[in-house]
């Protein structure tokens, strides 16, 4: 039996504790760059099929701010951070504090665009310093890659090498909210897409064996 159809429930269940610590570090973190109270959490964790990772952001069609890492040490593997346009640049005006940054019509401001690589780093090393103390594995992120463009442009360039040795990714859904600004939340998804033999390994790290 394929181990995608081992993961069970609980196993992402302990993923999900993971993420919300790495949710933790990474708003307290927006809070001291933003100087705003910034709440994150991380709903749900789930695996899917490449072919559902376009739906989760709006379909193939949809424009999306795309942050791309390569993940070395213990586990191999590459991860992406999907967030719709429209919500990208609301996060960036406030990072930046220019309410007329956009991200439809290139060129882009190059201050924007170096203020998302910071927010991917910010979010992609707080989630991966929490897996890393939960499964002593040394995971060590590139230097994010960004991109706006259609989600199935993104997807099918991002996804062409890791599509030949596995069909899953996991989906860590994340929701950013500006404490006193109820109208300020905004949704990413990131996709944690383990290398061959690494999925398993970050599992068994954890002391979940996927042949219980």
């Amino acid at each position: 039996m394929d181990y995608i159809e081992r993961i069970k429930p609980y196993h992402l269940d302990v993923l999900k504790e993971i993420g919300n610590i790495g949710a933790g570090n990474a708003a307290t973190a927006l809070s001291t760059l933003l100087s705003k109270s910034i709440d994150m959490k991380v709903p749900s964790v789930r695996v899917v099929s490449f072919q559902e990772i376009a739906d989760l952001v709006g379909g193939e069609d949809n424009v999306v701010a795309a942050i791309f890492l390569r993940l070395e040490g213990d586990a191999p593997g590459s991860m992406f951070l999907l967030i719709p346009v429209a919500e990208a640049e609301q996060l960036i005006q406030r990072l930046i504090g220019n309410s007329t940054f956009q991200l439809t019509e290139p060129p882009f401001e190059e201050l924007g665009l170096s203020a998302l690589q910071e927010l991917g780093n910010i979010l992609a090393g707080s989630y991966l310093s929490a897996l890393s103390d939960f499964t002593k594995l040394n995971l060590q992120p590139s230097v994010p890659a960004i991109s706006i463009d259609l989600a199935g442009a993104i997807l099918s360039f991002g996804l062409i090498e890791v599509s030949q040795v596995s069909d899953y990714a996991i989906v860590i859904d994340t929701e950013v909210q500006e404490m006193d600004n109820e109208f300020s939340q905004s949704t990413g998804h990131f996709f944690l897409l383990p290398d061959p033999n690494a999925f398993e390994q970050i599992f068994k790290s954890l002391g979940v064996e996927l042949d219980e």
